[in-house]
């Protein structure tokens, strides 16, 4: 029987229905290997946006039948963040020396038993518990995925493809959104909870089985590899070109996985780029968190439309966000081609500013018609921020650190994450009063509040402009002083 080169079968005249889809994804990512390993990355960050989408679209039927307030939603939310902020550097210091698919597969597997005990919770302590656990579970997914990342993918390809790894989270949040709010609406928020955890334990099969774990050769890419090393490593090659020199008392000369913990998260401190970006990223996933959590009960009380009708709606932002996201990072990658060395950071500057100029006038009117374009543009700008703004955490950080990074950055967006939620209950709850609970003039008020630091983040962000050349050339050296060329 014939096949195509997708190994599926083939018959004269008629033609697969995914075929011409495959092979679009194949050609913008580089063959049908790259579009496995990101799809799987990508439903990882998916399955964790989706839980907390679902606690977001199910808040109401939450709120109901455990009789609780705004606040105590939120806590839920902070409480996941708040555990998975501690165990994320533990969890960071194994992606740098164990086999990572399989420490991925294991967390996943705990998500999946986590999911369970919540949707069987018989009470508000239950299911308080069961997000405990949740948030342990999660912390390694960061580390991980960007570690993975860095080792998978060259250089001067990297804020393309995690443009694409990035969408999951764009994706599970809308998932969570419409189809977990459509169970709770139609069966229970419980329901919801359970099919998130069928989902979790085909994940944790599909990474255990299919997902490579790659040598780490985070010195230099490979020259052999797809769009790897040589020429493709613009980046570092102009900064070579122009002379740019490391920060020689910042160059690595030995191997960091002998250092200490506490020795590894102080040299990372002490990258000025880094600590620009951990913190551009904390606010911004701080707002994302708090947006994602009260959006369906601001919605339905602000605008005054229905559920359902707001189900209709909320797929017009997330095609918003994940073009966003995915032109983000292309066109960044094109830019750095092109000599604009700062592109990865001019770019998130410019999304975080953008989005807060555009929610405002969103949040503040009452009529959906107007506000759902204002919304899903800065839905869109919120996005862009994040490929390149990770593509730089990778180019200005030694190879053999990747994992500790990004656990350090992850420990500090899941504190931003966990506060956020409680923050814009407490805050919503301030300003609306009795009134506002019913209204939305309560969230409406938090998010306008909310706005004011992701304006400031992005104005902020410009600052790394200065430091990021010769961060990325003190990387460079490091990696090259672990190769045992000259540093």
């Amino acid at each position: 029987m014939p096949t195509d080169n997708s190994g599926a079968t083939a018959y004269p005249g008629r033609r697969h229905p995914f075929a011409a889809l495959r092979r679009r994804a194949a050609d913008l990512l580089g063959g049908p290997h790259r579009v496995r390993v990101v799809a799987l990355l990508a439903a990882v960050l998916a399955l964790n946006s989706a839980d907390t989408g679902t606690v977001g679209a199910a808040a109401a039927q939450i709120e109901a039948d455990l009789g609780i307030n705004h606040a105590q939603l939120g806590l839920l939310a902070t409480a996941s963040s708040g555990v998975g902020a501690l165990a994320t550097v533990p969890l960071g210091v194994l992606a740098d020396r164990v086999d990572r698919t399989r420490l991925l597969a294991l967390t996943i597997t705990l998500w999946a038993a986590a999911m369970t005990a919540g949707g069987l919770a018989p009470g508000y302590g239950w299911l308080l518990a069961s997000r405990l656990l949740l948030g342990a579970a999660v912390a390694a997914s960061g580390p991980v995925v960007v570690s993975l990342t860095g080792d998978l993918f060259p250089p001067a390809d990297r804020a393309s493809v995690l443009g694409w790894i990035l969408t999951g989270e764009i994706v599970g949040a809308g998932v969570g959104l419409l189809v977990g709010g459509e169970v709770a609406a139609l069966v229970s928020w419980r329901a919801a909870f359970l099919v998130l955890a069928a989902a979790s334990v085909g994940l944790a099969l599909a990474v255990w089985r299919l997902l490579p774990e790659p040598p780490r050769a985070a010195a230099r890419p490979d020259p052999t590899a797809a769009g790897g090393g040589g020429s493709a490593d613009r980046l570092r090659e102009a900064l070579s070109d122009r002379a740019v020199p490391p920060a020689r008392d910042r160059v690595v000369t030995d191997d960091p996985n002998g250092w200490s913990l506490r020795r590894a998260l102080a040299y990372l401190l002490t990258i000025p780029t880094n600590r620009l970006l951990i913190v551009a990223s904390a606010v911004g996933y701080f707002f994302f968190a708090g947006l994602r959590t009260f959006v369906v009960v601001f919605a339905v009380r602000h605008f005054g439309v229905s559920q359902t009708a707001l189900g209709a709606l909320v797929p017009a932002i997330g095609v918003a966000a994940l073009a966003g996201a995915v032109l983000a990072g292309r066109l960044t990658d094109r830019a750095l081609a092109g000599g604009r060395l700062d592109v990865r950071i001019v770019v998130p500057a410019a999304g975080y500013s953008l989005a807060a100029v555009l929610f405002l006038p969103g949040v503040w009117v009452t009529s959906v018609a107007t506000a759902l374009p204002l919304i899903a543009l800065g839905a869109a700008g919120l996005a862009a921020a994040n490929p390149p703004l990770d593509a730089a955490r990778l180019d200005i950080v030694p190879g053999r650190l990747w994992g500790r990074a990004e656990s350090l950055r992850t420990m500090l967006r899941l504190v931003a994450e966990a506060a956020a939620p409680a923050t814009f209950g407490w805050v919503a709850d301030q300003l609306g009063g009795p009134a506002g609970r019913s209204s939305g003039t309560g969230l409406r008020n938090a998010f306008l509040v909310m706005l004011v630091p992701l304006l400031a983040n992005g104005m902020l962000l410009l600052a790394a402009r200065r430091t990021y050349p010769t961060d990325v050339a003190t990387a460079t050296a490091s990696d090259r002083a672990g190769d045992g060329g000259p540093g």
